[in-house]
């Protein structure tokens, strides 16, 4: 358990987080100088990295670099869905996206900090929701969802990811965070934010498309 007086080190984490999402953003600028057939490998690349920084984090703590340097190839395989959607619902649809996602990551981090009810226990359910989630998502691959199921299983999304990061913000609260441990969860909710953003875009992208 992290010590209990380690909580001054949240205004680290959320430096750090911001630094993340400012690397991410680099990211997608770049992508558009990637040629299409390096996404694929560096989605791999990707991947992988983040197994290794969840499967290893108790032998050892990930260092900024690494963070920054995922963020940033996280951004570069983002470029792609940013790209279909200033594409085919526009430039407005991606801009109310991250601002709304902004909104509720901001709001649930605020609500989180300073209630005083314990959250842990949704770690279960949160866990099991995004498995199942992949699931989704790899069942997608082979029968592609239509518009309706796509909107429903992006709702799902929001509220999971929602969840995470009511999860998380309430753990750092009780639990503290180790100086070592700052960039993994920043990590964590960078996760948080990305994910989240990505369901409200489909929401988005999806009713402008119906409109």
């Amino acid at each position: 358990m992290y010590p209990q007086t380690s909580t001054e080190f949240m205004p680290s984490v959320l430096r750090t987080f911001a630094l993340s999402l400012a690397f991410a953003f680099l990211g997608t600028m770049a992508g558009v100088y990637v040629p299409p057939s390096l996404f694929l490998p560096l989605a791999i690349i990707e991947t992988v990295m983040l197994i290794a920084a969840f499967i290893f984090r108790r032998k050892k703590a990930i260092s900024y670099p690494f963070l920054y340097i995922f963020t940033f190839v996280s951004g570069i395989t983002l470029y792609p869905v940013v790209a279909y959607y200033l594409a085919t619902t526009g430039a407005n649809t991606v801009i109310l996206a991250f601002a709304s996602t902004t909104v509720v990551f901001t709001g649930i981090a605020i609500y989180a900090t300073k209630s005083k009810r314990n959250f842990s226990f949704l770690g279960g359910f949160l866990l099991a929701a995004l498995l199942a989630m992949v699931a989704i998502s790899i069942f997608n691959l082979i029968w592609p969802l239509s518009s309706t199921g796509m909107l429903a299983y992006s709702f799902i999304g929001v509220m999971v990811f929602s969840g995470y990061v009511l999860f998380d913000f309430n753990m750092i609260k009780r639990q503290g965070v180790r100086q070592e441990d700052v960039p993994l969860v920043a990590l964590s909710l960078y996760l948080d934010f990305i994910n989240l953003f990505l369901s409200i875009l489909r929401i988005f992208g999806i009713l402008s498309k119906n409109d």
